[in-house]
């Protein structure tokens, strides 16, 4: 027993499993969902989850949708390209999650360190639009492959900007090591030091997965679910999970960039190779919780709209928060 929990303790092991892992963005996705719910119900006047556990407000509603969609029998078409119709959520949901590997938990506890690790947090991220794209193309329906192809030229008009945004940070402190990032806003975050990289990175994250008022892919005409109006069951589960755990990813890394990461650390935790991470979680949580409310206070964006606020207003910004930091990093060099 004693060899098992050293085991899970080990970072290559805890940080992948456990935190910021598949443990608690699978368990976040659950609260998340249902807190959306809430919140829309109670600004909108009318009931969410409520009937499951109800002295807790429905609170375990999203187990019950969970087993329902576990037990559900997935339609699989008969004219679908079967392999890439079934592979594609898993994968789709699985390099959703996969850049958590590359997020550390503390300066002294992280899967593995590298010079680069905000790139390949970013990276990594990019990949999982290419997998809605292969959705459509598998479902054979002409408006599936209308919505992933949607999605795919959508997607280029929010990320390119938002890592622009996010690079604007490494400019700033001259890394590309998040470690590094966190560490050195341990007198002054980075929202401070370029707030037009925060606000920027900020709408577009929320953007890239899809929150309100930009939930445009799945559902722009309230009659199909863009790529994925051909999934059931846990496929669709999987299709609907993904973006949740999209934003518990980028909201980690906004914390880390812009919100200090685990600074500042109280006294007892100092000396801790974990307790930091529950800072960097609740700043993460916050920054989803603020995404979910967002669905019920804003229309939908159209598709024109929306891409005209990624190209001509977030683009221009975010390409602005490059030369602020540039221009900060001059002024203190000069100094």
């Amino acid at each position: 027993m004693q060899d098992l929990l050293s085991l899970i303790f080990e970072p290559y092991v805890f940080v992948p499993l456990i935190f910021p892992g598949i443990t608690v963005a699978f368990l976040l996705l659950l609260v998340i969902i249902w807190l959306e719910r809430k919140m829309a119900a109670k600004v909108q006047l009318r009931y969410g989850p409520l009937y499951v556990l109800k002295p807790l407000g429905g609170a375990i509603q999203m187990v019950a949708d969970l087993l329902r969609y576990l037990f559900q029998e997935p339609i699989i078409p008969k004219t679908v390209d079967k392999l890439a119709f079934i592979l594609t959520p898993a994968l789709l949901f699985g390099m959703a999650y996969l850049p958590t590997v590359a997020i550390p938990v503390s300066p002294t506890f992280y899967a593995f360190r590298s010079d680069l690790s905000l790139l390949i947090v970013l990276a990594l991220s990019t990949l999982a639009p290419i997998f809605t794209v292969v959705m459509g193309w598998a479902s054979n329906n002409k408006f599936s492959l209308i919505g992933g192809v949607r999605e795919g030229y959508i997607v280029v008009s929010y990320e390119i900007p938002m890592f622009l945004s996010a690079l604007s940070m490494a400019v700033l402190y001259g890394s590309l090591d998040l470690v590094d990032i966190a560490e050195a806003q341990k007198g002054l975050w980075g929202i401070f030091l370029n707030p037009v990289a925060a606000i920027t990175m900020l709408v577009l994250m929320y953007m890239s997965t899809s929150k309100f008022p930009f939930e445009i892919p799945e559902a722009e005409s309230e009659i199909v679910a863009g790529a994925y109006t051909e999934y059931s069951g846990i496929l669709y589960g999987l299709v609907m999970g993904a973006s949740y755990v999209k934003l518990y990813v980028l909201s980690l890394v906004f914390s880390i960039l812009f919100l200090g990461g685990w600074n500042p650390v109280p006294g007892f935790m100092a000396n801790d190779p974990l307790l930091p991470g529950v800072l960097l979680f609740i700043k993460a949580f916050i920054i989803i919780v603020i995404g979910a409310f967002l669905r019920a206070v804003y229309p939908r964006f159209r598709i024109d709209q929306a891409m005209d606020l990624g190209w001509k207003t977030l683009l221009p910004l975010s390409i602005i928060s490059i030369f602020i930091s540039l221009a900060e990093v001059m002024i203190m060099g000069g100094a």
